[in-house]
């Protein structure tokens, strides 16, 4: 069993990263300065004696007393909503910094303690994609000075950083892209798309689709996002390997608020706003062969499922 570090450990992913892990009988510190991740994400794990909680900003690496043999580095705004008040536009320099400096800091420890560490990069790599699915291969269409470059840029920087510890330093690293991830644990006030979609349909309220709702995207459950990620950095013999992590199975956003407004059995009428957001990706889906091929993994959990799932969690709010 390993003794592992979770960057971000109190958020939507790590919460069940931390889960996941100590389900397995590893030791788990869980590092998070909790500007976007809640306590009560990982009250249940306190009482156990392998799990340890660490407030702690990681743009200064971790405490000095910290040993460990993998580091998870999950730690980020993630929430792309310009209404949130936890989103990357809402908090850009803590974004970019957790992704770069934090990065920096904690590959050097990895380094110094020989500890495996998997970076949480993100389907953002690839921008307003213009190669439909994306697959590791493409280098993507990112803007470097948009809305959404303090995150998409970051992550990518992350990435580059990642790839040199691996490359030039010996470190033993991995890159996962993660695509669009939902499930209990996320933020009430996050209002990514299916927050916001169950929250005003259990309101009755409008349902507000940006554009005309024809923009698509996959949606992954959390427990098989995590699955993926547990996967990718316990399997031997990847040192370097980038990973898509998400669902291959992709629909509108019209039709995510239709099946919403339907499990609900809500009142609720659905608009359309004129505009998307700025740089707001059309297309958004992951090729995963190269995730069935090396780790043998795929999603398991239908869609329907999961979001009575998250219906429930929220309903519990």
């Amino acid at each position: 069993m390993a003794k592992v570090v979770v960057t971000g450990g109190a958020g939507l992913i790590g919460s069940h990263v931390c889960e996941r892990l100590l389900d397995d009988g590893h030791t788990v510190i869980c590092v998070d300065n909790l500007l976007t991740g809640s306590k009560k994400n990982i009250e249940k794990f306190e009482s156990n004696e392998k799990f340890t909680f660490i407030n702690f900003d990681v743009i200064n690496g971790l405490p000095e007393d910290i040993t460990c043999d993998v580091i998870f580095h999950l730690a980020s705004p993630a929430s792309p909503n310009h209404h949130s008040a936890i989103s990357y536009h809402a908090l850009p320099m803590e974004t970019m910094l957790v992704n770069t400096a934090g990065t920096l800091e904690l590959l050097k420890i990895a380094e110094k303690q020989q500890a495996r560490f998997l970076f949480a990069s993100t389907s953002e790599a690839y921008g307003d994609p213009e190669k439909h699915p994306q697959s590791e291969d493409y280098n993507g269409n990112v803007s470097t000075t948009g809305p959404r470059s303090v995150y998409d840029e970051a992550k990518r920087f992350g990435e580059t950083l990642t790839a040199y510890f691996s490359r030039n330093r010996g470190v033993d690293t991995r890159i996962a892209r993660i695509f669009n991830t939902y499930g209990p644990n996320m933020r009430n006030d996050d209002k990514r798309m299916i927050i916001d979609f169950i929250n005003q349909a259990l309101r009755n309220d409008p349902i507000t689709v940006f554009g005309d709702g024809s923009q698509t995207r996959s949606l992954c459950y959390v427990t098989d996002t995590v699955d993926g990620l547990v996967k990718l950095l316990f399997t031997d013999n990847l040192s370097g390997e980038v990973v898509n992590i998400g669902s291959t199975e992709e629909h509108t956003v019209m039709e995510y608020a239709q099946m919403i407004k339907k499990l609900i059995n809500s009142e609720s009428e659905i608009v359309t706003s004129e505009a998307l957001p700025k740089d707001d990706p059309m297309k958004r889906r992951p090729d995963i062969s190269k995730a069935k091929e090396l780790l043998d993994w795929e999603p398991k959990t239908p869609l329907e499922e999961g979001l009575k799932n998250t219906i429930d969690y929220f309903k519990s709010l």
